[in-house]
This record gives structure tokens, sequence and C-alpha cells, in this order.
């Protein structure tokens, strides 16, 4: 349920445009480089269509149903999924996505990659680093091995890393997972090239991940307000 009106909607989305600008000019970056994923968990495929028409080209759902349901909605916009990748729903996940961005060590990543290579596909895949030892996500001194691991699977093409650093009580509580991730992205782009993407960053602390080097950042509060879970 999103909180908000299409006007406060768009009113937030150039808010973040311009906190992405800002995070740019301090790090003396391209805002061409950055790209808003819009994560539209538990948000109406109308709110979706709003930010969609206002330039808008990337989403991130958590939820097959959802990504399903929204990529009918709105199907020239680039999907992401970034929810925990789960072996029961890989396949689904590989026909439906654009990009895959939780990818981690296991079964739901073979079958992934069995569904796309089936379909003629080779899906970019971001590998989740989870420095917390509590979250799905590999550990990051087993990046690069995973890594290799993933340049073996036909089917999956590896494109950069993502993570979700533990809770933060300010943004810049942040900034060390940020800088690792480059750090880890540069180790395991010296042996896979095309991983060039960092997904990292939310609605709190992403001008702190643009500063650090994001490509890609994920926000949905920040964008669509407040949302609850449907009855």
């Amino acid at each position: 349920m999103v909180l908000h009106s299409r006007d406060a909607v768009l009113g937030n989305l150039a808010a973040i445009r311009e906190g992405i600008a800002r995070a740019c000019a301090r790090a003396g970056r391209d805002p061409a480089g950055v790209r808003l994923v819009a994560a539209s968990k538990m948000v109406p495929a109308e709110a979706v269509e709003w930010v969609h028409e206002a330039g808008v080209v990337d989403f991130g759902e958590n939820y097959v149903q959802e990504l399903r349901e929204k990529r009918g909605a709105v199907p020239d916009a680039t999907w992401h999924f970034i929810g925990t990748l789960q072996s029961h729903t890989a396949h689904r996940v590989a026909e439906l996505a654009d990009v895959v961005e939780t990818l981690t060590p296991g079964k739901a990543a073979v079958r992934l990659a069995r569904r796309a290579a089936e379909r003629g596909n080779r899906l970019p895949v971001l590998i989740e680093v989870d420095f917390t030892n509590e979250r799905t996500g590999v550990a990051p001194e087993r990046c690069t091995a995973f890594a290799d691991e993933v340049a073996e699977m036909d089917g999956l093409e590896i494109v950069g890393l993502m993570t979700l650093p533990p809770m933060p009580e300010t943004p810049e509580d942040t900034r060390p997972y940020f800088r690792r991730l480059r750090e880890l992205l540069e180790e395991v782009a010296a042996r896979h090239p095309r991983a060039v993407e960092l997904s990292m960053g939310m609605s709190m602390d992403y001008e702190v991940a643009v500063e650090e080097g994001a490509t890609m950042v994920r926000v949905g509060t920040a964008l669509f307000g407040e949302r609850t879970p449907a009855n």
C-alpha cells in the first residue's frame, strides 16, 4: 500500500535525483553512471507506472508473484529480482527477471542457471555479499571464489556485486561496508571484466553509497512512502 499521492511520489523522485546528483558532485562522478532501482515491493502497479512515466527504467521486486504481476503491467521496464533467491522459485525468477541481484551459493543458483540456459539466455546476475554473518549472501572472503564458480555456469553472466550492510544508526555507518564492496568488485573484475556493477545503498544511505562508487541504488521507502502488507 502506498501512503503517498502521485504528486508526493513524483516529488520524492525529484528529491532522490537531486540527492544522487549532490553525491556525484562530491565524488566527482557523472550522475548518468548511477541507476535508480525503484524498490516496489508491496507497491501497486499504478504507482510503478507513475514513476516509470517520469523516466525511471529499473524496478526491483522481492517476490515472484509481485514480479509477475508488475512486469505484466509495465513490460518495458527493466525488472530486477532483489529478494532472497529460493530453489523452489528460482526457475520462475529466471523466466521473469531481467537482472538478479541476490545470487548466493546453493541449489537456487544452480536451478536459476539451468532454467536461464534452457531459455537460451545469459541472465545478468550480481553476487550478494553478506558482511553480517547472519543474512543470506556469500562471505567476503569467499566472493572471488564464488565468482569463479558462477563464471562456469551456463545461463548466467556475472555483472557485479550487491550488499545489504548491517542496519545503520546513521548513514555514515554504512560507508566502510560500501568501501569494502568496491574493493571486492575490483578483485572480482580482475578475473571477470564484465563485473562492473555495485548495487548498494537504500533510502537511508544511498548518497553515501554513491560517494563510494555505487552504480545502482535500491530506493523504496524514500520514493513510495511507508508500505504496509496487503490484507
